[in-house]
């Protein structure tokens, strides 16, 4: 591991037609933290994407989904028209870097798809030049990235192949770009330098590693905070069985002790990476993960305990259940992946109706303004933790909180 400081951006004297470097994927929620960041160290972007809808709202001025403090470096890219918005496979620029951010999805079985990347890189590739740097931004499988390697050089094509994955947190990834270090990688000696110095323009510092070291590292990062959160849910189950109130305990077991201070607090752990990812470490494992798939279990397993706890306690065939929060984290509007559908899922067989709210979701036409929801409902559960509910009056209705954030509510323990 070699670890080397940040240099100094300079200004970008490029024009319009030929970006400085091109993000494919650009317009994603792991691309448009990326694509701001470069533009403000004062690189021109392509901002390449196959989302049209997602271009046109950037184009305008506008974020298609939260980024915090991502506005204002939006309005100055485009008044200094470093931002290049293109939305087809031919369209990416030879001059300089190409940065993939696409999804990397596993299919039915919790496998990796490959296939994702390599169909990515054949539609581009036509329009690359040899020479050029192509870097994988997005999560992949360990031996990825030597085996795009191997694959474009048995096309006769010489591309220095690098990774450097994404670990941002979503929603404050402009500002994680600024101040935490990013892994580089790649595939030659070259490759790694210029990655490394492409990388450096936007952040204090670059850590290198070898390009299955990158890999694992990702990797490795998500899987362990899923463990994380599926272990302090496991402590919930087993302290609730026992009558005893976790947050209480897990208050105490903090309370000015250092090395309690990274247990998270229990929830409905999801989104579109950590369980995607832990499944891509135990597929390479051959599926002898132990520990990952525990906490997929634990996890996932977390909203059929509570459903079935609500059953045995009321009967829910006669009663309206409101959900409060359908994105997957807290103060997010992204839903990819969140518990709070399966919730719903689940008790749509269960109980008389199922309404649903979130202050900060804007793509599922089923939501209902907060307020509505809990004057209709005769139960509350609390399935994501946004602020806004901690001040909400919830009318004395029953509420669920496995957060532990609903201070003052009437809890159902």
């Amino acid at each position: 591991m070699t670890v080397r400081p940040a240099i100094a951006a300079s200004d970008a004297a490029t024009t319009i037609e030929n970006a400085d470097v091109t993000v494919v994927g650009g317009a994603g929620h792991v691309g448009i933290p990326l694509v701001l960041a470069l533009a403000e160290a004062g690189l021109r972007v392509n901002v390449n994407d196959l989302n049209r809808q997602s271009l046109d709202t950037l184009k305008s001025g506008r974020l298609p989904f939260i980024e915090r403090g991502a506005q204002s470096v939006l309005a100055k890219a485009l008044a200094d028209n470093r931002l290049v918005f293109t939305d087809s496979s031919d369209k990416i620029s030879a001059g300089g870097p190409v940065i993939i951010t696409i999804g990397t999805p596993v299919d039915e079985f919790l496998n990796p798809v490959r296939q994702v990347v390599q169909d990515c890189i054949d539609a581009i590739l036509p329009a690359l030049a040899d020479g050029q740097l192509l870097v994988l931004r997005s999560t992949v499988f360990p031996g990825t990235t030597g085996w795009l390697a191997s694959y474009l050089q048995a096309k006769g094509r010489k591309l220095k192949v690098a990774f450097c994955p994404e670990r941002v947190v979503q929603g404050n990834g402009l500002k994680e770009l600024r101040e935490m270090p990013q892994i580089v990688s790649g595939c030659t000696p070259e490759a790694e330098r210029e990655a490394a110095s492409l990388f450096e323009r936007i952040t204090p510092e670059v850590v290198t590693l070898s390009p299955i070291e990158a890999e694992f590292a990702k990797l490795f990062s998500n899987a362990y905070r899923y463990i994380e959160f599926a272990a302090t849910n496991e402590f919930y189950l087993v302290a609730k069985s026992a009558g005893v109130d976790y947050q209480r305990v897990l208050a105490a077991m903090k309370h000015n002790y250092p090395r309690a201070q990274s247990i998270p607090r229990p929830g409905f752990a999801a989104g579109p990476c950590l369980v995607k990812d832990t499944m891509q470490l135990s597929a390479f494992a051959r599926n002898q993960f132990g520990l990952g798939h525990a906490a997929l279990l634990i996890n996932e397993g977390l909203v059929l305990h509570v459903v079935d706890d609500l059953k045995r306690r009321f009967d829910l065939s006669n009663m309206t259940v409101g959900l409060l929060g359908m994105a997957f984290k807290a103060e997010s509007d992204d839903t990819r992946a969140s518990l709070s559908y399966k919730f719903k899922k689940v008790l749509n067989g269960q109980a008389r109706a199922v309404l649903t709210t979130d202050p900060f979701v804007t793509t599922d036409p089923d939501l209902l303004p907060l307020d509505e929801v809990i004057s209709n409902s005769d139960i509350l559960i609390l399935c994501t933790p946004h602020a806004t509910y901690a001040q909400a009056d919830l009318k004395g209705k029953p509420v669920l909180d496995v957060w532990g954030h609903l201070a003052g509510a009437n809890v159902i323990r």
